[in-house]
């Protein structure tokens, strides 16, 4: 029995940017673009209707911007969001990951970057790519700065107690889930079969109760696994 494809909603006020991305997804056997909206308001009206495993999102739309779908999006549970836009500004990333997004990539990205954030997406292994990750990384550790100007360092809290669940693998595989590395890496790394690292990659995020990669991340360096100075 053939799976069945993922499907997208594209949402830009530019209708050229929703017909390119559109071309790009539409030639694959795997992906079906169920619907299109111009801005924030029609994203929710529309996801509610298709009910898309993906919404590619932009972010300065009219009436509603896509920061603020992504939240409503995530709340009602209409698809993962992966929020795409011209932007590369760290406070368009971090409200987008705070909202709840699943992804984040410039419009500048290539045809495969874009097909691997929509499968990863919807397959909910949310990515981020390493630099981004160092960004998300960093953006924390100057939030935790200490008045005296000192790192109010993450590593200087307890560990959290969900911890204590992991086994010593699962813990070195949520270590290097916090560094950004993709399946693929962590196998080679940890010398295992990509199929293992799958598994274990799911207990992390069930035992932790974590929705996806990017929460892994905040996980790991707010649990003291990974310091901002690490690459």
């Amino acid at each position: 029995m053939t799976e069945r494809p993922l499907t997208v909603l594209l949402v830009d006020d530019h209708a050229m940017v929703r017909s390119g991305f559109a071309m790009v997804l539409s030639v694959e056997d795997d992906i079906e673009v169920v619907g299109e909206a111009a801005d924030g308001v029609e994203a929710i009206e529309r996801a509610r209707a298709t009910r898309p495993d993906v919404v590619l999102m932009d972010v300065q739309m009219p009436r509603m911007d896509g920061i603020e779908a992504t939240r409503h999006l995530v709340a009602d549970d209409l698809g993962h969001v992966v929020i795409v836009t011209t932007f590369d500004r760290d406070d368009y990333l971090f409200d987008a990951l705070q909202a709840g997004a699943s992804g984040f990539l410039l419009k500048n990205a290539g045809p495969e970057q874009l097909l691997d954030a929509v499968r990863a997406a919807g397959r909910g292994h949310a990515l981020l790519a390493p630099e981004v990750t160092r960004r998300v990384i960093g953006r924390m550790a100057a939030g935790s700065t200490a008045p005296d100007g000192t790192a109010g360092a993450a590593a200087d809290r307890p560990e959290p107690d969900g911890l204590a669940l992991l086994t010593a693998r699962e813990r070195e595989v949520l270590v290097l889930l916090g560094r950004g590395l993709s399946n693929g890496e962590i196998a080679g790394t940890l010398v295992l079969g990509e199929a293992t690292v799958k598994t274990h990659v799911s207990n992390v995020l069930a035992k932790l109760h974590l929705r996806d990669r990017v929460q892994a991340v905040i996980y790991a360096y707010e649990a003291g696994l990974i310091l901002p100075t690490e690459e």
